[in-house]
């Protein structure tokens, strides 16, 4: 009769086997990673985390500018970083739209500064002196006039954008072509992988979706070079630097800012009856005494304690104090 295993001794066997193989090979124990050939993913999670930092930087910048150049609330962050086929990118881009073809100076490609009508004709309207308080209902391609309008504004955008990529290389990106139809606008192979930032772009009330899209062959050696650590510590830097150069900015212009000073010498009250009887000549007794101090008011807001006098035959006032809060809310009232 032959002798069969059981399956414990078959499972034992395997595991034995197993652990033999192991043990003398040091390299099958290295971790499996699942691959996914379909969908490669030539940036590694790090890299995307240090240029994520980068475009956080950048979208700070440029809510700046929107507040200023628009006059009103605007913000800008940073909502996603994905790497997608090209194909995958066109085909999620809306028909018609607003992109903007920009070179990449120092490598060898182009990227695409996608800005969706709805935020093109809002940036235009905010241009040219509108609210822009309604969005269009219905998107449509912006007129050659329009395009003149918007394009100082994508200039810029790709100037801020070229600035928070200083932290990692020198690479300048460059105004090319404006396309309205996404179909015309070829940087890359369709099967090449693209790194796609999405920003979420709130303008007072509305909020819209601006994209950038960079295609991964023209910054190859550049995200060969991200380090998180690194990055992320010049990134403060500049941060801190830009901090420190907008509080002396700040500051100067502060300095030359003319406010008016004004001392009251003290109140009176008065009936109608006899305001209607004053003439000139008539005395009107104050509230203040002689020896009192005067409120001095910065800006018609009181702030410091005086007494009158004279300076080269000139009628003057000196600061003795600053007043309490107590004392503010009195003088206020």
């Amino acid at each position: 009769m032959p002798e069969y295993l059981t399956q414990e001794e078959i499972d034992s066997l395997l595991q034995a086997a197993k652990e033999e193989v192991l043990g003398s090979d040091p390299t099958m124990r290295r971790d499996v990673a699942s691959y996914d050939f379909r969908r490669p993913n030539r940036i590694s999670k790090n890299q995307l985390r240090t240029i994520q930092n980068i475009h956080e930087t950048f979208a700070e910048t440029l809510s700046y500018y929107f507040v200023s150049k628009l006059q009103t609330v605007a913000t800008v962050n940073v909502t996603s970083v994905d790497q997608l086929f090209y194909s995958e990118y066109i085909l999620s881009v809306t028909n018609p739209n607003c992109l903007y073809v920009f070179d990449i100076e120092g490598a060898d490609g182009s990227g695409v500064l996608e800005i969706g009508p709805p935020l093109a004709l809002t940036l235009i309207e905010r241009l040219l002196g509108g609210s822009a308080e309604q969005q269009q209902r219905k998107p449509r391609s912006i007129t050659p006039i329009e395009q003149a309008v918007l394009r100082g504004v994508v200039e810029h955008i790709l100037t801020d954008l070229s600035s928070a990529w200083k932290s990692v290389t020198e690479c300048t990106f460059r105004y090319n072509r404006f396309e309205s139809e996404p179909d015309f606008v070829q940087i890359a192979p369709a099967s090449e992988i693209v790194l796609v930032v999405s920003f979420d772009v709130s303008i007072g009330l509305n909020a819209f979706v601006m994209n950038v899209c960079y295609p991964t062959f023209a910054l190859e050696e550049v995200i060969a070079r991200l380090n998180t650590e690194t990055l992320s510590a010049q990134i403060a830097g500049r941060r801190r630097n830009r901090e420190q150069e907008s509080a002396q900015i700040l500051q100067q212009l502060l300095s030359v800012l003319e406010l008016p000073i004004t001392a009251e010498l003290g109140k009176a009250t008065i009936t109608v009856g006899e305001l209607l009887e004053l003439s000139i000549g008539d005395v009107l007794k104050l509230d203040t005494e002689i020896t009192g101090e005067l409120p001095i008011k910065i800006d018609n807001r009181p702030r410091f304690a005086g007494r009158p006098g004279k300076v080269d035959n000139h009628k003057a006032v000196r600061i003795t104090r600053i007043l309490s809060s107590e004392e503010v809310l009195l003088y206020s009232k």
